[in-house]
């Protein structure tokens, strides 16, 4: 039940989505009231309320670019939770802005000219403000490194080296304290997203709380694009009969977590005025190399790990990404599911809709079309 009675009814922005509805369930079993916002859109959804959005949630269609939909949604609430988003890596560059950054605009408008009560805000950040991120050479210490260039990209030299003895360095984990240097449009609007967040929440004191994501997996995750989904894709390999691909040699280090862990998260910090006017990493903490990945999707469909690795690579992607989870764990949370956890509840999940590739052929197709996704 709940534990905090400062917070009775809250709304959910993106509710209908992966992390949304997971959240939405966390907030209905511990005995919140919930609004559900979700504008329904691909490639997400396919306009149509997800069977797995829990119908003891109330419903809006609206979306967090139009003023009147906020409108409607935070009558009556006294808490957000602000996840929806436009994500991954596409070409439209304005709608990063109009969505994630403009979203938050409008949200405080609201609450400071129209005097919605509004006690909290959780918004959804992303581990992309951190950019390529530190890393350490045993010679040369620790240092912010630029990203990789697209002709180091073509040469396949995928590892950061030490810009002075030319040799590899390792990624350090990232913390809140960090220099935050985005790369790609959608990381700068979140990092944009967050600091309008913190100057206006404090300004009209208004407790808020960014959560930093880092690749978060399991059932519900949309197959209808592969941007950022290496489990989506390689889980479409493994159920097709076909190798895995992965790009650049597989060797990369990422930070994968599961739905249920972050969507507790947004409890813990709903819950304690420590989070207030605080960005947390949500992550596990540990470091994975994406060929491990591939290796645990292979062993959960019980079929042949074959990776398929042709030098394909994303542009402005990092190459290694490692979060530094224990400003969170000090507030009382932890992770409880491991990766493993994550790969088969997807799995399973995922069986149910059949044959997928046409979906990923169509995301792949797209990429290579817009230089996004190259080989060389």
């Amino acid at each position: 039940m709940v534990e905090n009675n400062t917070f009775k009814k809250i709304l959910v922005t993106g509710g209908a989505g992966f992390i949304g509805s997971h959240v939405v369930d966390e907030l209905l079993s511990s005995g919140y009231s919930v609004r559900v916002m979700d504008n329904l859109g691909s490639p997400t959804h396919d306009g149509t309320i997800p069977e797995w959005l829990a119908k003891k949630a109330e419903f809006i269609k609206g979306d967090v670019r139009n003023k009147d939909d906020w409108r409607r949604a935070l009558e009556g609430v006294d808490s957000v939770i602000h996840l929806a988003a436009y994500m991954d890596f596409h070409l439209d560059f304005s709608d990063y802005i109009r969505t994630n950054i403009e979203s938050v605009a409008l949200l405080f408008e609201l609450i400071v000219v129209e005097k919605f009560p509004i006690k909290k805000i959780v918004m959804a950040s992303s581990q992309s403000v951190y950019g390529e991120g530190q890393y350490v050479c045993v010679t040369h210490g620790t240092g912010y490194y630029a990203p990789r260039t697209e002709e180091q990209l073509a040469r396949h030299e995928w590892e950061q080296v030490c810009p002075v003895c030319r040799m590899t360095v390792e990624s350090v984990a990232e913390k809140e304290t960090d220099q935050l240097k985005p790369l790609i449009p959608y990381g700068i609007s979140k990092l944009s997203a967050e600091q309008l967040l913190f100057a206006l929440g404090k300004l009209y004191n208004v407790p808020s709380v960014a959560l930093r994501f880092s690749i978060v997996l399991g059932p519900r995750q949309s197959f209808r694009h592969y941007y950022s989904g290496a489990l989506r894709s390689f889980a479409v390999n493994v159920l097709s009969d076909e190798p895995i691909q992965m790009n650049e040699d597989g060797r990369q280090i990422r930070d994968f977590v599961h739905v249920k862990d972050v969507a507790r998260a947004h409890l813990t910090v709903l819950n304690d005025p420590r989070a207030n006017f605080e960005s947390f990493n949500v992550g596990i903490g540990i470091g994975t190399r994406v060929l491990e990945l591939g290796k645990l999707v292979a062993e959960d469909a019980s079929v042949p790990f074959n990776p398929l690795l042709n030098n394909r690579y994303r542009v402005g992607g990092a190459r290694h990404s490692l979060m530094d989870i224990d400003k969170l764990k000090r507030l009382g949370w932890e992770p409880l599911y491991s990766l493993s956890d994550a790969v088969h509840d997807y799995l399973e999940w995922v069986r149910q809709f059949g044959d997928l590739s046409q979906y990923l052929k169509k995301t792949e197709d797209q990429m290579r079309e817009q230089g996004i996704q190259k080989t060389f």
